[in-house]
Parts: structure tokens; C-alpha cells; sequence
């Protein structure tokens, strides 16, 4: 079973660490595949253009920077770690109103994607690059926070298009998505160091791109909480 993680953010966007820092904390932590995921915003919304203001969102300008970045570091995690990172992207729909929030990951993608357009044509978009298109904390994060329910009020809509949806954000796992019959992941949506605490996805396949997302689409995974404790050891409480 490969140990991942698909939800990361970095100070490309409104994460602590830089990228090199992250490859260096999941690989030294023994993780399999992660996905780095930074914040790229709708800059047309007022949180887009306040994200925009403060430099905590990616923009068309700073894309291939990214990219770069996230390329050349991927290499260093394969040699020094055996860690595999695959690129990626949170595509930030932010909204005063909660339930006009929507952030969709992109994972396993390379190519620029424009936040401005509705869910349902960024998954159409994100698998056009064959990647995987994941529902963000698409519930009540159990924090109080801005919240983001446009994707799972329009759930049913959606399905078609949408590989998982995550059940678990953080160290929150959540019931009304691991009941819901829909196909899922748990990820950490990693900040900052103490975010490390968190439900993670155990994959049953090959260490390589297609086999990891094909294992997510076909729900060849497992859920296990993690702590990030001296030993680096995660607790082995695992949902089948």
C-alpha cells in the first residue's frame, strides 16, 4: 500500500513552508506520492482579488514558475526519497455567500486552467490533461471558517465528473461524505507543519502516475489517520 497525500500548499500561495521544504517533510515522514496543490483563484470575485492583493493565489504570470519549481523538485523527491509528487493545482472559487464556494483540485495536471469557469467545465478541463478532479471539503470543515458548498449541493449533478470527493479535510473525517455512496479520498489540505495530523489515503497499486489515479477512480484505497509523532509512524486506524 502506497502512503498519499493530495491536498498541499506552499508559499506559492497561503502555505508556510516552500516546495522544497514540503518535499523535504513528506519524504523524510516515508510518504509514497504526494500532490503539491496550490490556490489559484477566480481574480474576478472580491476573495480572488484580496488573494490576489496579498499574493496568497497563483496567477497566469506565475503558472510556469510553478510549474518549473514543482518539476525540478519532483525530480530531487524521486532521488533523494522515492517520493512521488505529481503537480497540481486548487482551483479557488471564493465567495462571501457559502454556498456559492467551490474549490476543485486538479491533480496530475501541467497545462494553465482559468479558474473563472464553473465547476463542471473545470473537471471537463482537468480531464482533457488526464487528470484527476477531486471535490474539495466540499462539506462543513467542522471549523469555523469560510465555507465552500456549491459542489456538494450540486452533488448529483456533478457526480458524472468529479473522481472523489474528499471525506475527510484535515483531522475531521466526514459522515455525510463517507455515507453518501460517492467515490472518495482523505487528505490533509496541508498549511503548515501541525496540519501533518490528519486522515490520509493508503492506495493499493504500482508507485507510478496512472496506476495512483487509476487506483482512486476505481477505489482501490483505504483511509488512515496520521500522527505525526517522533517515530514518524501513523496510527493504524484505517477505514476499509
Amino acid at each position: 500500500m502506497l502512503l498519499g497525500d493530495f491536498h498541499i500548499h506552499t508559499n506559492f500561495s497561503d502555505g508556510r513552508l516552500s516546495i522544497p521544504e514540503v518535499i523535504d517533510y513528506y519524504g523524510m515522514r516515508g510518504f509514497d506520492v504526494i500532490s503539491i496543490t496550490d490556490h489559484l483563484c477566480d481574480n474576478q470575485s472580491l476573495c480572488g482579488m484580496a488573494a490576489n492583493y496579498l499574493d496568497k493565489t497563483l496567477t497566469q504570470k506565475t503558472w510556469n514558475l510553478y510549474l518549473e519549481t514543482l518539476q525540478a523538485e519532483a525530480e530531487r523527491a524521486w532521488f533523494q526519497y522515492r517520493l512521488l509528487v505529481l503537480p497540481g493545482v486548487e482551483l479557488t472559487k471564493n465567495s462571501l455567500i457559502n454556498s456559492r464556494s467551490a474549490h476543485v483540485l486538479a491533480i496530475n495536471v501541467e497545462n494553465y486552467i482559468n479558474p473563472l469557469q464553473d465547476p463542471y467545465d473545470l473537471a471537463i478541463d482537468i480531464h482533457k490533461q488526464d487528470g484527476l478532479c477531486i471535490a474539495a471539503h466540499p462539506v462543513w470543515t467542522r471549523k469555523v471558517e469560510p465555507q465552500t458548498y456549491h459542489l456538494w449541493d450540486n452533488r448529483w449533478e456533478l457526480a458524472s465528473v468529479i473522481d472523489a470527493w474528499e471525506v475527510a479535510s484535515g483531522p475531521h473525517m466526514f459522515d455525510e461524505v463517507l455515507t453518501s455512496g460517492l467515490p472518495l479520498i482523505a487528505n490533509s489540505d496541508f498549511h503548515h507543519p501541525h496540519h501533518m495530523r490528519s486522515w490520509k489515503t493508503l492506495l493499493d497499486c504500482k508507485k507510478n502516475p496512472a496506476d495512483i489515479l487509476e487506483a482512486i477512480r476505481k477505489q482501490r484505497i483505504k483511509f488512515v489517520f496520521y500522527e505525526n509523532t517522533q517515530e514518524n509512524e501513523y496510527q493504524k486506524q484505517i477505514y476499509a
